[in-house]
This record gives structure tokens, sequence and C-alpha cells, in this order.
């Protein structure tokens, strides 16, 4: 069996990390490039950097910060943000990203999915889908609707049949993130994770809402993800990813031992 991951999310807005409750009220909290540092110290498996604020003012990523963080981590390190093409993408794994992380564009574009998977292969390639519960209608079945834009565009596209779609589109990686849960603290939206999990054959990764280590085991195991984002509860000072990880492996989830 695979190790489950533990991927610490940098959402940096103007070059600062920051951090809001479902997707609203953020506040600036440090320095990203020194924060990723003492992630991957601390013995996490990935670390995902968002620029939140790229694609609703239709500019391009902060390149300077990726660089620096890139300098300062020796572990995958995904980015997303503002990618609306191939060129994007190239440019970000050229500052030192190993995998591209793409939501609003690919919504609006499906074919860069494919494209991107052509020129630098699946395993690079992660669809970020941020997802709100509404009720259920004839094109949004599951109950969960696609939403763009850093939470402020509906797209009436059900999450589920999405998720098919970017796998059959190419993409090699899920990141489902529940607007609901992000930033509350109070648990994962484990039903939403767990269908797109039984409806795609590759790796969904948990994201929003973890505030204990029972949150994200529920997301491993009950939900089946692969890995469990996490931002609050390690931004904070609750936990550190060595205390995360040491439950986790005491409730038998398999995880890769910090160094």
């Amino acid at each position: 069996m695979l190790s489950k991951r533990i991927i610490p999310c940098l959402d940096v807005r103007n070059g600062k990390l920051t951090k809001g409750v479902k997707f609203q009220g953020n506040v600036d909290i440090g320095d990203p490039v020194a924060v990723a540092r003492r992630y991957y110290e601390e013995g996490a498996d990935e670390i995902v950097f968002y620029d939140i604020t790229a694609s609703a003012e239709e500019r391009g990523i902060f390149l300077d910060v990726v660089e620096r963080v890139a300098e300062n981590i020796f572990i995958p390190f995904s980015v997303g943000g503002g990618l609306s093409s191939v060129a994007d993408m190239r440019a970000v794994l050229l500052a030192g990203a190993e995998k591209i992380s793409v939501n609003s564009a690919a919504v609006g574009n499906p074919g860069l999915i494919s494209e991107g998977a052509e020129a630098f292969g699946s395993q690079a390639i992660v669809v970020g889908m941020d997802v709100k519960q509404v009720p259920k209608r004839r094109e949004v079945p599951s109950g969960y609707e696609i939403v763009i834009q850093g939470g402020r565009r509906f797209m009436g596209i059900d999450a589920v049949e999405w998720a098919a779609r970017c796998e059959a589109l190419g993409a090699g990686e899920l990141c489902v993130n529940s607007i609901d849960a992000d930033g509350t603290r109070e648990g994962y939206e484990l039903a939403l994770t767990r269908a797109v999990v039984e409806a795609v054959r590759i790796p969904v990764i948990a994201s929003g809402g973890a505030g204990s280590p029972r949150h994200m085991l529920e997301a491993l195991t009950q939900s089946k993800a692969s890995a469990a984002l996490i931002a609050s509860i390690v931004h904070y000072g609750d936990h550190s990813i060595g205390e995360l990880k040491s439950y986790l492996a005491a409730h038998g989830c398999k995880v890769r031992p910090p160094d």
C-alpha cells in the first residue's frame, strides 16, 4: 500500500502567506518562503503553493516567490494560480515547481489539461477543484458544483462528472477543495471526497476543513483520499507535521516518517 501524503498548502496573496474561511476574510500571516522551509524540515511530503488572486485579477503568477520557495525545499512542489497556457506552465516548471495546478482556466478551456499532459506528462498536471454543495438538479446531480475564480463564479458543472472528465483529459491528480469546509477546522467534506475517489482511478487529494489529526485520518481512511491538504492546523501552530504523522501512524495509516 502506498504511503498517504501530508501536504501543507500555502495560499499566497501579494507575495504574503494568507488564510481565510470559506474563501473570505483572508488575513496575511507570514512569509511563504520561511513557512515552506519549516514545513519541509518538519517532514512534509509535498508543498502546494496557490496564488489565490491571480485568476480573478487576470494576471500571471508571482514567479519570484515560486523561485524562492523552490530554492528552500527539496520535496515535490505544486504551483497554481492564473495559469492559462502551456507557456504559463512551462514558466512555473522552470521556476522550480514539479507539478502544475490548474483550476479556473481548465474549466474554461478543458483542452488545457490535455495540452499540459502532452507537453509535460500527466504526472505533472494537477487539477484543482473548488466545490460547493448545492441543491441537486439536472446539471448537478451529485449536489456538488464547480465554482471558479476563487469561489466567485458558479459554473453549473457537476463536480463528480468534472473529475471523471479531467482524468480522461490526462490529469494525473485531483485536488478536491470544499469551499463549505475551507478554513472552518470542522473536518473535511468526506462525502464529496469519497464520491470523487470512487469516480476516478488517479490520486485524489482531500482539501478544506482539517482542524484535528482525527479529521485527517477520516479523509485518508473513510474517504480513501491519497493525500490530505492542510493549512490552518499547522499555520497557527496547533500541530507540527511530525505530530500529525505520529497520530496517523499510531492509528494504522501508512505515512512516510519525518526525517
